[in-house]
């Protein structure tokens, strides 16, 4: 539970905003405050601020990424310049290369840099092509950065976790994906960060081809940091080994007792059928072994390499952990050795803790096959050495995705939020009040913008209210063209669904896409569209054929803080999806998809 409110909660304030989601008008009853640009990027997107004004922020599209052009020789050179000319016409923003010898001299125009981060990434069209959609032979570049916001007018900082510079540069590699959960009240920044990807010794392969592979030592590690990032302190997974296992934090509560999960063993099944295998593609084959290193092997079959369990960990004042892992939902055949994981997402300052965890597909399992089915999410309560499962009736939902519900976060009066799928297979927000007995306890999930829309509750307050996301957009969602979301806040005491956007005036600029928090004053981390000036991938302002500055749609990390302020008629007003015209771009609503594809890696993978 993410307590960020003053003990010295203003009544006053609270009971003027439930008047206002009633009223039957919209309201201007929150004011935008704008945590403004970074200099060295271009999108940025809300996290959780403390009870200090301090805010997480993780950051994206990067400026001037540092592309080592010393790894890429005459033939990639060639591969990204037929690559510009394919796709130029379908890519926003990009001509077809500009210069070719600039390129190779490792001083291209932004255009061309931009060609050579795109090609760099692409699995399927670009670099991967010649390595069989692999790309461990290329330089890796996540373009994600944790910040932190002081409140205030103060300037929004970076915080390295585990990036270093490239030998010999001072330039980060700026292969790591970070992200800062939140910072508590006493100072503690907390989060989960990878490492970063380094160029290995040169490896010379069984014709004699010497080839340029990139290790990383692990994947996901928690962190903590009691100094704003002068020292981190890690969270050891327990097992480690092919790899560096995996762990994350991902709340903090008041008595500094975290949760997250770390990985406990390995899956033999993976370890004996391919890491240490000698079949065809496996590690240990002769000739995958004259290909590429053993742990470049190793690094491709990261996915499925562990079992995952929920912990949590009292953090003592010199900054060491004291752990306790939290279990399975259930328990397997013995010679069951497939993955079986579970995940803590929140915990309350009564020690109570949320999250999800595998569980079986049929109910009143009791002596499982060795190959039982199952479900890969669902929305738990981790509470006096129990595993206790919401989901009581273990209802599946064909359309599902493998989940049936998660729990996100967990309130000091107990009330839990998330998702559960409902039976037409659409993903709704939901509360529960565990302090029910079991048999009676129930997901509770209140009507939100329209039938079809999928919508998440990723927190809830002391004072009852939730907040989260939802689709505003009735067409077929796909990863080339989701629907748009919007932040919404639903009151649980008087049952009151309102669109966030639709509380902060009719005239305001600001689209809210999502919500991530909401503390005791009720003041609302969210993540905005707003116009702003378009800059290009050397940090470069973009001009138009007349010398003036082209405007383009960005993501923005803003906090919502409630105002007394006049109820307000928006009805002659254009709905709030069109208050800022046709100028939304689908690739702001892509970086948004890839945000929540990462940030679900980390509470999943």
């Amino acid at each position: 539970m993410k307590q960020f409110g003053k003990s010295f909660l203003a009544l006053g304030i609270v009971s003027a905003l439930s008047v206002s989601l009633i009223t039957t008008t919209q309201a201007a009853t929150y004011r935008v405050v704008d945590k403004n640009v970074v200099d060295e990027l271009k999108y940025t997107y809300a996290q959780h601020q403390n009870n200090n004004g301090v805010l997480a922020i993780s950051g994206a599209k990067l400026y001037n990424l540092p592309v080592q052009f010393e790894y890429l020789d005459e033939l990639n050179f060639q591969d990204i310049q037929r690559y510009a000319f394919r796709y130029h016409e379908q890519v926003h923003e990009l001509e077809d290369l500009e210069d070719y010898d600039a390129m190779v001299a490792g001083t291209p125009t932004a255009n061309d840099l931009s060609w050579v981060i795109r090609w760099l990434g692409d699995s399927q069209n670009g670099a991967g092509v010649r390595h069989g959609g692999r790309l461990d032979e290329y330089q890796r570049l996540a373009d994600s950065v944790a910040m932190v916001n002081l409140g205030g007018d103060s300037i929004t900082e970076q915080f390295t976790v585990f990036d270093v510079p490239f030998e010999g540069t001072g330039q980060l590699t700026r292969s790591t994906y970070d992200i800062i959960s939140g910072t508590t009240d006493s100072g503690v920044a907390y989060g989960t960060a990878t490492a970063p990807y380094l160029p290995m010794e040169p490896f010379t392969d069984g014709n004699g081809n010497i080839r340029n592979y990139w290790l990383r030592d692990f994947g996901q590690r928690g962190f903590f940091s009691f100094d704003n990032g002068a020292q981190i302190i890690q969270v050891e997974p327990v097992e480690t080994e092919y790899g560096g296992g995996l762990s994350t934090v991902i709340d903090i509560n008041d008595n500094n007792t975290a949760v997250g999960y770390v990985s406990y063993k390995l899956n033999e099944f993976v370890i004996d059928n391919i890491i240490e295998s000698t079949g065809s593609n496996d590690c240990r084959n002769s000739s995958m072994l004259e290909a590429m290193p053993f742990e470049i092997c190793v690094q491709r079959n990261q996915g499925d390499m562990y079992h995952k369990m929920a912990y949590k960990a009292t953090v003592t004042p010199g900054g060491e952990l004291v752990t306790e892992q939290l279990g399975l939902l259930i328990e397997p055949h013995p010679d069951d050795e497939r993955t079986h994981s579970s995940y803590a997402t929140a915990i309350n300052n009564h020690g109570v803790v949320v999250g999800y965890a595998d569980g079986w597909y049929e109910e009143n399992v009791t002596t499982p096959a060795v190959n039982q089915r199952t479900y890969t999410a669902y929305a738990v309560m981790y509470k006096d050495g129990e595993v206790f499962d919401f989901n009581q009736k273990n209802n599946v939902y064909p359309y599902s995705s493998n989940a049936v519900s998660k729990a996100y976060d967990i309130n000091d009066k107990g009330i839990a939020v998330g998702y559960i799928y409902n039976e037409r297979g659409t993903k709704k927000f939901f509360y529960v009040d565990t302090n029910q007995p079991k048999d009676t306890m129930e997901i509770i999930t209140p009507d939100d913008f329209f039938t079809t829309s999928d919508s998440t509750a990723y927190a809830v307050n002391e004072n009852g209210f939730i907040i989260g996301d939802g689709q505003v957009e009735t067409h077929n969602d796909s990863s080339s063209n989701p629907r748009r979301t919007a932040a919404f806040l639903y009151d649980m005491n008087n049952d009151v669904f309102n669109n966030v956007n639709d509380l902060i005036g009719c005239d305001s600029p600001y689209d809210i896409l999502e919500a991530r928090d909401i503390n005791d004053e009720n003041v609302i981390s969210a993540t905005a569209i707003i116009s702003s000036e378009r800059y290009d991938s050397k940090g470069e302002l973009v001009l138009d054929d007349d010398g003036n500055p082209v405007k383009e749609d960005v993501v923005r990390a803003v906090v919502l803080e409630p105002i007394e302020g006049e109820v307000e008629d928006c009805t002659v007003v254009e709905e709030k999806v069109k208050r800022q015209g046709a100028s939304l771009n689908v690739a702001v609503l892509w970086f948004l998809f890839v945000l929540t594809v990462f940030r679900r890696r980390i509470r999943i993978n």
